[in-house]
């Protein structure tokens, strides 16, 4: 099998240390860790890692089995297809060359579903929220006019509800 991308949700302790135990699972087996993003859940004593890695599907399972036998560990899913939600955000500074530099800028904006939130002379600070994908297209797009500085967060993701919790039935989990 090939490797390709994954996306893993770890649910874990709010405590100092823990992000370190699964960065440290990852490199002491050799695995590394494309992108990550931590922050409290709802329960300030609990935190959600996301993160994404590479590799084929046996390489995964042994990653979600090493994860699972960690102390303070208390859920892991391996996010897959269109069972979750799943975002990204980029703020990238865009050049508006020309005459119509600003119109092109403010065209591509609307047809991403980004906004401006800044701009200067002929630099605009843009944002942008969406998938890999629609963020990849953006840039994609953008480069022509000059992309001068961009940065752009980990994946956050969650999970859909289930069709139950969609029309009001209590979930078993």
């Amino acid at each position: 099998m090939s490797e390709h991308r994954h996306l893993l949700s770890i649910l874990v302790d709010n405590s100092p240390g823990e992000l370190a135990r699964i960065v440290g699972l990852f490199s002491g087996r050799g695995f590394n860790i494309d992108s990550l993003s931590v922050n409290t859940t709802m329960d300030q004593d609990r935190s959600r890692v996301v993160l994404t890695t590479r590799g084929d599907d046996r390489v995964i399972e042994q990653i979600t089995k090493q994860l699972n036998k960690l102390v303070r560990v208390y859920k892991v899913l391996h996010l897959q297809g269109s069972a979750h939600f799943e975002r990204e955000l980029l703020l990238a500074t865009v050049r508006a060359a020309g005459p119509n530099g600003r119109e092109e800028i403010e065209r591509l904006v609307r047809l991403c579903n980004g906004r401006i939130v800044a701009f200067a002379r002929d630099l605009f600070t843009v944002e942008v929220t969406g998938t890999e994908a629609e963020i990849n297209n953006f840039l994609e797009m953008a480069r022509p006019l000059g992309v001068r500085n961009m940065v752009r967060s980990a994946p956050i993701a969650i999970t859909k509800p289930a069709e139950a919790e969609q029309n009001g039935a209590e979930s078993a989990a």
